[in-house]
């Protein structure tokens, strides 16, 4: 599947930002099954700020890879703001990187409930001193869910690396 433009042109921003920071990423993704780690291997040279990715998609691996206890997934669910915070910083603790970026949701088409409709996307963001986190309900089908969802991690991405500078 070729990426979206609008990925590829966050994911080259957040890259030359994270080379000119001497800073590295890692991903942890559920519903978005690695989109964003795609769009940033697709860039050239990335090697050089992307240390790794983790495509959690069960809870078993989002326990086994990155450390987030069972009974928050019991207690809250997978798509929760308690299981983003813990998968950006589970990434963060499971790599060398400095920054991570979490994704988990509903993509459907099925999946959803009136508590977590299909389409709501919970985001992590970590930097090893504070992590951020929000919840999104996007509109569409699978795939523009996806792709809503692996633009707005990178979105928040820069964000969270333009106030690592004030």
């Amino acid at each position: 599947m070729p990426t979206d433009s609008v990925v590829h042109q966050l994911a080259i921003r957040a890259g030359n930002k994270l080379r000119d920071e001497r800073l590295t990423l890692a991903t942890a993704e559920s519903c978005t099954g690695g989109m964003v780690a795609t769009a940033i291997t697709d860039i050239s040279g990335s090697s050089g700020w992307f240390e790794r990715g983790f495509v959690t998609y069960s809870n078993q691996a989002k326990h086994e890879m990155i450390g987030v206890p069972t009974d928050m997934l019991d207690k809250h669910g997978a798509v929760s703001e308690p299981v983003a915070r813990a998968m950006a910083e589970g990434a963060l603790r499971n790599s060398r990187a400095q920054v991570s970026l979490a994704i988990t949701g509903v993509a459907g088409p099925g999946g959803g409930t009136k508590e977590k409709p299909v389409g709501m996307v919970v985001f992590g963001w970590s930097n090893r001193l504070h992590t951020e986190v929000e919840t999104v309900v996007f509109k569409g089908d699978r795939e523009q869910i996806r792709v809503q969802a692996a633009t707005h991690a990178l979105r928040g991405l820069l964000k969270l690396l333009d106030e690592k500078e004030r």
